[in-house]
């Protein structure tokens, strides 16, 4: 089977995601595969659905600017150049799919925490980003941080 040329790399930037980054890079350098990296954040009126009678778009700036110096620090460990770092608004399975397919990546790889019960039902991102990609996706099991 041949390797992979380009991975799509979803981080949700939590302590756990090293453990998807350390995964999408031993597959990269077997593949000898370019990494993009991206990081998708739902819009603040997504969760809250307007109920909130105020502004929340200064509170969103400031979430995209920390994720994109989160991204930043993790692309700058493998050297991935800023045109493959990638912070998006949006809804993550969907945007993820778009920047996939915008790319032609023929791997995304994304994290599972490997819900149970009623936060399955809830819905996953690593569900979502599996039903409708058009490339391989892996999702790697990770641990909790403080195992």
């Amino acid at each position: 089977m041949a390797g992979y040329n380009n991975i799509l790399v979803g981080l949700d930037l939590s302590e756990e995601s090293s453990q998807v980054l350390e995964r999408a890079a031993q597959i990269a350098a077997d593949s000898g595969a370019q990494m993009s990296l991206a990081h998708i954040i739902e819009p603040l009126t997504f969760a809250y659905g307007g109920d909130i009678p105020m502004d929340l778009s200064e509170v969103q700036e400031q979430l995209q600017t920390q994720a994109k110096e989160q991204l930043r620090k993790a692309a700058a460990s493998l050297n991935i150049p800023p045109e493959r770092q990638h912070v998006v608004l949006g809804q993550p399975a969907t945007e993820i799919h778009r920047l996939a397919e915008e790319a032609g990546c023929d791997l995304i790889v994304i994290g599972s925490h490997g819900r149970h019960g009623l936060a399955l039902l809830l819905g996953s991102t690593a569900n979502g980003v599996l039903h409708g990609a058009g490339c391989d996706v892996l999702a790697v099991r990770v641990q909790p941080a403080n195992q």
